[in-house]
Formats: structure tokens, C-alpha cells, sequence
């Protein structure tokens, strides 16, 4: 590696960790000074509020990255386009596609480090900041938790059904419960609602009417009330949306396979979980030929104008990347096509930015 090489990446990589740093301790204030009522209302201990801020900088530094590297990248290059030392590498007969080499090397190193950080140090973060806001921050209530129209399957024989169920009060209304034979219905539960009690650890069916299916007639039994045990739990009731963000790499695919065998409803939710962090090492090399191509030439405006393309651009990438991704979750768009047309548009661009840079 020469020194000019050594040179590039270093101040790449550099200032990358450096605008981290900066604007991480900006984020976590502001974040305090909008919540510390709600924390000391809650009496949320120091101990969880410490946790909870290291929480807050993997997950928000893992959200904001395509900022960070954007305004890392224009700053110092516009820098070095500024005091000429671009002019002066490309006149002594290096070609443009040379000079972005150490460039790449950084954004090699870089889309490493995201593709780590998003398998395996975000995903604990995630549960650990949601855990804290749902419990400190919103009393104990989480609106996401809400369940309307669940259709579950539980295990290779029965299935579930509630028309809704809260989990501040854990009460489900319409429950139905099927088991099947092979192909076969061998009985039905039904009950007007269904109520978890924590006390005995067990679940009261009100309304309850139960349904044998016989060979030549049926049997019903019914009651007003009935305390029984399942085989499913909570979540199965109440599918948390973020829950693909708390699982690593291996445990997500996991998941995944068990949600589509179980038909849940939120597996577009999970799937764009998954492809964002297969697609987040990739925009690496992306915005980092995007931001040498705009702010490796001189302006009039300086590193100002510069700085405000890129962070425009940044914008954009971000405003596209949380549209399509929540066009995939509300309806039946594609997930891996949602996650790959921001970095399919900006590829585009990065060629063109690309070419009119070389010239």
C-alpha cells in the first residue's frame, strides 16, 4: 500500500469513528432532555438508564449510518479537493478509478464492521432499548403488542384464532382453537374471550364451548367459565413487530422458517429485518462512490455546498429505505425487492456521479 493510499484511508476511517462520536453524545442529550421526566416518573433505576443509553448509541449509530458516512467521506474529501491535493494526485497520472482505491479498502473495512454490528451487537441492543422504553417509558404498554384478526398456527396439529388481544390486560375476545388429525378436525374450542391468569399460571376461557367430532354425531360440551392450560404462550398471541430486530444472524433465519410454518402475519416485517442487514454492507461501497464523486471537485460553494448535497442525499436514501421497507410490511410487495430498490436507484446514480466525476 503507498503512502497516498495510507494517507486516503486512514483519514476515511478516522473521521467515520470521529463523526460517531460526535454526534452520538448530541443524540443521547437531546434524548434526555425529552424523556428524564417520564424516566423519574417511573423510577427507572441508574444502573437501566446507563444500559439503556448503550442501547440507544448501537441502535441509532446502526440506523443514522448512511449519514455518517456520507458526511464523513464529503467532509474529508472536500478538504482534500479544497487544498488541491485532489488536482495534484490525478495530475501526477493517476487515474480516477486508482485514487478511489483506498477508498474502496475503507469501504471494505467499513461494510465489515456494519455487517457485525447488524448480525450481532444491534440485535441485543435492540431488545435491550425496546425493553426499557416499553417498561420506563410507556408504562408498561406497547400499542405494537396489539393484536387484531390472529390466525396462528401452533404446532403441526392446532391452530389459533382471537379477534384482538391487548397485553396491558391480557384478554383476547373470539379465541378459537382447532386440532387436527392429519386432515381431520378432531375437535374445536371456542370461548368469547380468553384471559391470562397470572396467579395460577393458567388461562380462563369465558363462554367456553368445546366441539368432539364423532363418527356418527358430535359432542358438545359447554361452560361458563373454564381454567385450563395450553400448549402456546403469550407470543403466540401477541406477535411483537420489532422481535426480528432482537435476533442475530443465526437465530433470525431460525425464526423465520418457524414464523412461515406457523402462517405469521408479520413475516414481511421479519423479512425486511433480515435482507436490510444483507443490504446495509452493500450501501456502503454505494454512498462511498456517490460521496467521492460529489465532493471531490471544487466548488464554488466550498465544502458547504458539498456537505449540503451529501446530507440531502442522505435524506433520501434513508426517506427511500423506510418507504419501500414499510410498503413491504403493510401489504404484499416484495420484501427483498423493498430493500433492494434504494440500493438498485443509487447504484444508478453512483455510475452517473461517477462518470461525470472522471471527466
Amino acid at each position: 500500500m503507498k503512502i497516498i493510499d495510507r494517507y486516503i484511508l486512514k483519514k476515511y476511517l478516522i473521521t467515520f469513528f470521529a463523526m460517531i462520536l460526535l454526534f452520538i453524545p448530541i443524540g443521547i442529550m437531546v434524548d434526555v432532555s425529552e424523556k428524564i421526566d417520564k424516566m423519574i416518573s417511573n423510577e427507572a433505576p441508574t444502573s437501566a438508564i446507563i444500559s439503556y443509553y448503550i442501547d440507544f448509541t448501537f441502535y441509532f449509530a446502526s440506523f443514522l449510518f448512511p449519514i455518517f458516512l456520507f458526511l464523513s467521506i464529503i467532509w474529508f474529501t472536500s478538504k482534500l479537493a479544497n487544498n488541491t491535493e485532489v488536482i495534484a494526485i490525478l495530475s501526477s497520472g493517476v487515474s480516477f478509478w486508482r485514487f478511489l482505491r483506498p477508498y474502496f479498502i475503507g469501504a471494505t473495512v467499513i461494510a465489515i464492521f456494519s455487517f457485525v454490528m447488524g448480525m450481532f451487537i444491534v440485535p441485543d441492543a435492540s431488545e435491550g432499548y425496546n425493553d426499557f422504553r416499553i417498561q420506563y417509558l410507556k408504562g408498561g404498554k406497547d400499542k405494537n403488542r396489539e393484536t387484531t384478526n390472529l390466525f396462528n398456527q401452533i404446532n403441526d396439529n392446532e391452530y389459533i384464532y382471537v379477534s384482538s388481544f391487548t397485553p396491558s390486560t391480557k384478554i383476547g375476545y373470539n379465541f378459537t382453537l382447532e386440532h387436527f388429525s392429519g386432515n381431520e378436525l378432531e375437535y374445536k374450542i371456542k370461548a368469547n374471550n380468553i384471559r391470562w391468569i397470572d396467579k395460577d399460571s393458567t388461562y380462563r376461557l369465558s363462554g367456553y364451548v368445546k366441539r368432539i367430532v364423532g363418527i356418527d354425531d358430535d359432542i358438545i360440551e359447554k361452560q361458563n367459565r373454564l381454567d385450563t392450560l395450553f400448549s402456546f404462550d403469550l407470543d403466540d398471541l401477541t406477535p411483537v413487530s420489532y422481535v426480528a430486530e432482537t435476533k442475530n444472524l443465526f437465530e433470525l433465519n431460525e425464526f423465520i422458517a418457524e414464523q412461515r410454518k406457523k402462517g405469521s402475519p408479520n413475516i414481511n416485517t421479519y423479512l425486511v429485518v433480515k435482507y436490510k442487514r444483507w443490504s446495509l454492507p452493500i450501501s456502503a461501497f454505494i454512498l462511498t462512490i456517490i460521496a467521492v464523486s460529489v465532493s471531490s471537485m471544487k466548488r464554488r460553494g466550498g465544502m458547504g455546498m458539498n456537505l449540503a448535497v451529501g446530507i440531502s442525499l442522505a435524506f433520501i436514501f434513508i426517506f427511500f429505505d423506510k418507504v419501500f421497507g414499510t410498503m413491504a410490511e403493510q401489504s404484499d410487495f416484495s420484501p427483498l425487492l423493498a430493500v433492494a430498490i434504494p440500493n438498485i436507484l443509487f447504484g444508478v446514480l453512483a455510475i452517473f456521479l461517477l462518470k461525470n466525476a472522471k471527466r
